[in-house]
């Protein structure tokens, strides 16, 4: 729900501000921020802390610094205390999703249908936020959404005490270990290897999402945004409920390469959407979104989980968020932002240019992974070896 509330809202509350020269720069420096943090906390996980209680230590402080990056554009401040009060508040909130997804697993007798019912909770705290942006508040060019978002992770963060015990079960063996870089070695593994540099790749286009779907809303003439952009997260709900009995009726490659040719459609809708200058098709691009989203980063959480030894799952989860949440969007709110600048006029044309160009990065992602990665086998999913 905390991010739900700004991230969808920022591009169009930092351009009613005067700011537009810092959309790019705003959404780079969070991933910098935050891309090792995951890794860092799956270790102390694994090997120090109990997950639960380094969740709810995060959020609480994660919570505090986004108050204060927010206010500091409410008071009007330099707009470089936002920047850096936001990439606080991202090193501190990069191991939430790593933590939550180490703590499910742990827990849950049959993780493979159990878990997206679980997850399902993200998606709808996130609809909610953007729904009461829009149409409660009427205020999604409002830098005091902060407020909001940070008392949503306030409360997650209390009840996160309230969370089954999750005691670490690695063992250190070095300062390799202690720092979660034991999750490098599953570069090794060629299925790893292909898996996480294919889903790096992919987080890049994904990055304009967040970025630039909302302003081409604006711009094709809507004025709820933000509520508009919850249609990805409610398609998402309804993939949540599907998308387990999936996994256990194919094999892992071929969901994952259902959700990247869903993605290549995806981006193709609002290219077109920007061609014809009608604003649906763009919404359905957006509602398309949530599926892509579920049927690969809900696989991907799973299928890791299932594939590395227990001692390693938080680092592994940890990994798969740098790569997702920070390296990826690192590499794409650079790119996005110069593909913004270079392929769309001051007139409004050229969104078909921009969506075409990174349809094309997945286009690549999907060749990579169809032609590279090998998998255990039909329907042997259920029935993973786990990696020593």
């Amino acid at each position: 729900m905390s991010p739900g509330f700004w991230v969808p809202a920022l591009t169009n509350m930092l351009k009613s501000l005067g700011l537009s020269p810092w959309v790019a720069i705003a959404f780079v420096v969070p991933p910098l921020c935050a891309l090792f943090a995951p890794l860092l906390g799956g270790a102390l996980a694994d090997h120090k802390v109990a997950a639960q209680r380094l969740l709810m230590i995060s959020s609480m402080l994660s919570a505090l610094f986004t108050a204060l990056a927010f206010a500091a554009l409410d008071w009007g401040w330099n707009p470089w205390w936002f920047i850096f009060l936001l990439g606080i508040q991202s090193i501190l909130a990069g191991p939430s999703w790593g933590l939550l997804t180490t703590i499910s697993m742990t827990h849950l007798r049959a993780g493979e249908k159990q878990f997206p019912l679980v997850r399902v909770g993200a998606t709808l705290g996130w609809v909610i936020a953007g729904l009461m942006t829009s149409f409660l508040w009427q205020a999604d060019h409002s830098p005091k959404l902060g407020y909001a978002a940070a008392g949503a992770r306030l409360i997650g963060g209390v009840l996160a005490g309230w969370l089954p015990h999750t005691p670490p079960l690695g063992v250190i063996r070095s300062w390799w270990s202690r720092v979660g870089l034991d999750a490098l070695v599953l570069f090794k593994q060629r299925d790893h290897a292909v898996f996480f540099v294919v889903t790096t790749l992919y987080s890049i286009p994904l990055t304009a999402f967040y970025m630039y779907a909302p302003e081409m809303l604006e711009a094709l003439g809507n004025r709820h945004a933000t509520a508009v952009m919850t249609t990805a997260q409610i398609t998402e709900m309804v993939a949540m409920f599907v998308v387990g009995g999936v996994m256990v009726r194919y094999r892992v490659k071929v969901v994952l390469l259902w959700a990247l040719g869903l993605s290549i459609l995806r981006f193709g809708l609002s290219g077109f959407s920007g061609y014809q200058g009608e604003v649906g098709w763009h919404i359905v691009g957006i509602a398309l979104h949530g599926v892509c989203y579920t049927f690969y980063f809900i696989t991907a959480q799973i299928f890791l989980d299932r594939r590395v030894d227990p001692g390693l799952r938080g680092q592994a989860q940890g990994l798969l968020s740098m790569v997702s949440n920070g390296i990826g969007p690192l590499f794409g709110a650079s790119l996005c932002a110069w593909l913004r600048m270079v392929c769309v006029a001051s007139d409004g044309s050229g969104w078909e240019i921009f969506w075409g160009l990174l349809a094309a990065i997945i286009v690549v992602c999907f060749v990579l992974f169809a032609f590279l990665y090998r998998g255990l086998g039909p329907r042997n999913f259920k029935h993973m070896e786990t990696v020593k």
